[in-house]
């Protein structure tokens, strides 16, 4: 099974904040607070624990110490568009870690499968003979 997150109940852990957009865009990037910076507390959030542990383990680097993640949107112009973007980044974040592995079961290689391994290292062995120095 699968975890799909409902932001609605998400939104206590979630502090968004308005910030100047860094970039191109004229006079409006001085003067406008259009770009949106999310906090996301994992720690407080009501998700559940596998969650939790997968976002904390450190491979993300948007992840602080503090086991907060930063998502910074400021690829549009308005301020809502950019908000509505940051809270489908955290989504797509949280369905990808929520994502459980299928338990791998253990195979054997099949019996032609190894025969061909072995005579592929024979005929390389006997192409390495080849290169050695000949005795007369």
């Amino acid at each position: 099974m699968n975890y799909s997150p409902n932001i609605g109940s998400l939104m206590p852990a979630i502090e968004l904040s308005a910030m100047r957009a860094q970039g191109a865009g004229g006079q409006n990037v001085n003067k406008v607070s259009s770009a949106i910076h999310l906090r996301f507390d994992i720690r407080l959030a009501a998700i559940p624990e596998y969650v939790k542990q997968k976002l904390l383990s450190g491979t993300d680097k948007r992840v602080t110490q503090d086991g907060i993640l930063i998502i910074k949107a400021q690829n549009h112009r308005t301020q809502e568009m950019n908000k509505q973007d940051a809270l489908e980044r955290l989504s797509e974040i949280l369905i990808e870690a929520g994502k459980l592995q299928k338990a791998r079961r253990a195979t054997r290689p099949t019996k032609s499968s190894q025969k061909k391994r072995v005579d592929s290292k024979v005929k390389s062995g006997k192409t390495k003979a080849l290169r050695k120095k000949v005795d007369y």
